[in-house]
């Protein structure tokens, strides 16, 4: 799908599920930038990455379950 098209079909989003849907691509991204058997550190803001793609998982799949962000990319 054209970025234009995506674009104009996400102005028909309300503004939560806009932007858990950035904020699910975004903690995806973050989670997978860590290794799991990293630093102590790496290892805990990973787990947080994890937790805030989960709490918006929750809240897309309550809106529309279609929305939920997969591995590679949203839908």
């Amino acid at each position: 799908m054209p970025d234009s098209i995506a674009s104009r079909a996400a102005m028909c989003l309300p503004m939560p599920i806009m932007q858990a849907v950035a904020d699910a691509e975004s903690a995806e991204r973050e989670a997978l930038r860590f290794r799991p058997l990293a630093s102590d550190e790496d290892r805990s803001d990973r787990e947080d990455a994890l937790a805030r793609l989960a709490w918006n998982h929750k809240l897309l799949a309550a809106y529309n379950p279609g929305l939920i962000v997969k591995a590679g990319g949203s839908r």
